[in-house]
This record gives C-alpha cells, sequence and structure tokens, in this order.
C-alpha cells in the first residue's frame, strides 16, 4: 500500500443516527454563569464537559494538591509496601506544620488508617507530611515521585514541591488535572474513596468536622477536597451523584468559605437538572462502513465497542449532529473489535465528543483476486483515471 496515495481523513455522515438525535434537537437555555474565575465541571458517565473555564491553567491548588498525596499512599497500600494498621514516625517538621493540622505530637504512632482520615477528613498538613517522609524519606524526594506519577496519569500541567499545598510559586495543579485525579480515585480507589466523606474524626482527644461543605445535605456531594490560600482564594475538588449520575467539579477563586458553599450547590443543582441523556448508539450498532485495503470484503463495519449516551441541555435550542472520522482505506487483515475510528458528536455552545469505534467483524486478508483489484484501483489513480 503507497501511504501517500491513499491514507486520507474520510468524514462520512452518520444516517443510521438520525432518527436517534432528533428528539434531542429542542429549545433553548442560556449557559451556566459561574460565580467562580476559574471552573471546570464533567459529566462522569459520558464524559462530557459541561463547563470549562481556564482548565488548563497551572494555578496554586492549595489543599487540594493533597489528593495527590492521599494517591500516594493509597497506591502504596495496594502494592503492599504499606498496610493499614502500618505506624508511622512524627518528625519534628511534621510536628511543627501550620495551617489546618491533625494536631500529631512527635510522640505519637499514627496508623496508615489514622492518616488517610487525618488528610481526607482534616486536611492534615502534618498528616501529609508524616505520609511524604515515610514513603519517600523526604518531602522533596516524594514532591517529586508525585510530580513524576501525576504525569503518568496525564496531568500535564502539575508541578508539586510539597505534599500538602503549602503557598509555593512553583506548585501547581490545572483544575482538568485535579479532576483527572478525582476521576481515578473513585475509579480505582473505590475501597478508599468513602474516607472523603467522614463527617468528623477525633485525634489527640480533638474532635474536627470534615471541611468538605454540604456533606449529608442531601444533594449527593460524596467527595473530595476544598482547598483555601489568598493566592488560590476559596477552592474545591468535588463529585456527587444522584440516581445513576455522576458529577465531578473543580474550581478555584472565591471570596469566601460562604461564596464556596454557595457556588457549589449552584453547580449541583445545574449539572444534574439542566441535562438529560440520550442514548446515541447501542453495544454492536453498526454506525458506518469503511473501506478495506487488501481484504478478502471490500468493507468493514464500524460498530460502538459500548453503550454510547450524551447530555444534552434539557432547554437547548441547539442540534446535535454527528460524523465518524475514520483514515483508510484500512489494511488488511483486520480483527472484530480492532479500533478503526471515531464517532464525534457535536452540540452547538458544548466541546465535541469523540468515542472510539471497532471493527465489527474479522476481515481475512484476500487472495489473488482482491490484491489485484486494489493494484488496479492504485493504478487507476496514477493515470488519473479516478475521480475525474
Amino acid at each position: 500500500m503507497l501511504s501517500h496515495r491513499i491514507r486520507c481523513l474520510l468524514r462520512a455522515l452518520v444516517v443510521a443516527l438520525a432518527p436517534v438525535l432528533a428528539p434531542a434537537m429542542v429549545h433553548a437555555e442560556p449557559l451556566f454563569d459561574s460565580n467562580a474565575p476559574n471552573v471546570l465541571v464533567i459529566d462522569y458517565n459520558t464524559g462530557q464537559v459541561l463547563l470549562d473555564r481556564n482548565a488548563d491553567e497551572p494555578l496554586p491548588p492549595a489543599s487540594m494538591s493533597k489528593l495527590m498525596t492521599l494517591l500516594m499512599l493509597f497506591e502504596a497500600i495496594e502494592e503492599g509496601r504499606v498496610a493499614m494498621d502500618t505506624t508511622w514516625t512524627v518528625s519534628e517538621r511534621a510536628y511543627r506544620m501550620g495551617g489546618s493540622r491533625m494536631f500529631l505530637e512527635t510522640r505519637d504512632r499514627p496508623t496508615t488508617e489514622d492518616l488517610i482520615r487525618g488528610i481526607a477528613v482534616l486536611s492534615g498538613n502534618d498528616a501529609t507530611v508524616v505520609v511524604a517522609e515515610g514513603l519517600a524519606g523526604s518531602e522533596e524526594a516524594f514532591s517529586r515521585l508525585a510530580t513524576a506519577r501525576a504525569r503518568q496519569l496525564g496531568m500535564e500541567n502539575t508541578t508539586l514541591v510539597n505534599s500538602s499545598g503549602w503557598p509555593d510559586p512553583q506548585h501547581r495543579m490545572s483544575l482538568r488535572d485535579l479532576a483527572i485525579l478525582a476521576q481515578h480515585m473513585i475509579e480505582h480507589h473505590s475501597r478508599f474513596y468513602a474516607y472523603l466523606a467522614e463527617e468528623r474524626f477525633t485525634w489527640n482527644n480533638i474532635e474536627q468536622p470534615n471541611r468538605l461543605p454540604m456533606l449529608g445535605a442531601g444533594l449527593g456531594l460524596d467527595g473530595l477536597k476544598t482547598g483555601h490560600t489568598s493566592e488560590a482564594g476559596y477552592a474545591l475538588t468535588g463529585s456527587a451523584v444522584q440516581g445513576e449520575r455522576r458529577l465531578i467539579f473543580v474550581f478555584s477563586g472565591l471570596e469566601s468559605a460562604q461564596e464556596r458553599i454557595r457556588e457549589a450547590e449552584r453547580i449541583i443543582n445545574w449539572g444534574f437538572r439542566q441535562f438529560s441523556e440520550q442514548r446515541v448508539a447501542d453495544e454492536g450498532q453498526v454506525l458506518a462502513e469503511a473501506e478495506v485495503w487488501m481484504g478478502a470484503e471490500r468493507r468493514v463495519p464500524l460498530v460502538a465497542p459500548r453503550d454510547l449516551s450524551v447530555l444534552v441541555p434539557s432547554l437547548s435550542e441547539g442540534t446535535l449532529s454527528a460524523r465518524v472520522d475514520y483514515e483508510g482505506p484500512v489494511s488488511a487483515p483486520i480483527e472484530a473489535g480492532q479500533e478503526l475510528g471515531r464517532l464525534v458528536i457535536e452540540l452547538s455552545g458544548m466541546a465535541p465528543l469523540s468515542y472510539p469505534l471497532v471493527a465489527g467483524a474479522d476481515i481475512a486478508r484476500g487472495g489473488f483476486v482482491p490484491r489485484m483489484r486494489s493494484a488496479a484501483i492504485v493504478l487507476a489513480g496514477q493515470l488519473g483515471l479516478v475521480g475525474q
């Protein structure tokens, strides 16, 4: 196959989707006007970005970066490097940490579970230093490891220089990176996620409430982490569940704790009430066909690998459209389930959505006749006999 002759991007209208998409053409709703200067709202099930303002800008994350410290601890547990009843040493450095604290003393020997609660519930700066020193020998070494792990997760705008989110001009995370981190914790560390919603924790006879607002307020909020510094303002990385839907949202830059509570409630209400879910394809549904090069068959069906749904603003007057993008013709042999293209769905006023499409059948490499047919097509193209 001569790649410079036949590799091209083909865009096919998905005619089969027209009856499914038509009901989504509904009437108008203004864009949600968040009070936060930096905000990102994502629907967990579909991956749709519902609202994005400065989501990729590296910003001071304040205590929200403690989620990365928790992740490093969760992974250490799951890899068998520490256990839930492992005891930890409290250094003088940890003891002297300011800001929000678990109130650890140097004589204390907290367990791993104690430290999880001290970070998840109390946002203890002292607890994060204990974890960092215990896992990596020093907070500086831990920060390098945490930054490298963040890169592995696709968190491209994260640079960590401490374990707590203590203000530092080099300590930065983007809202999208925090959303990636939240989603990863929900998907891969569900056994620990419930700690983030514990309402209070007592250590050294000092009881403190969870700093996450609106837990148990009936809105479905079940995690993750607040943050506040003079540079970051009042911030929140949150997730809420209502019915079968989950939202992940991150915002920063507000001026008070009360404003943070009000904004979280506004986002949750808007995200759940102003969108309806529309099924656009069933698992295995044929959405298009791709031309095959040197195959026993001339075409291969492109199918949805799973049920695909999108969220549509309940009062939107925009229209939903779809196309299939693939690079072809596709060279045989082809295996069923092999990713060959993307279904791109566009709704006016929202970012395009892209879903994988896979081969719906095995296509063997063709014998003499199919190969001669493909060679004839190339030759015709060389002679200018095709497309005239």
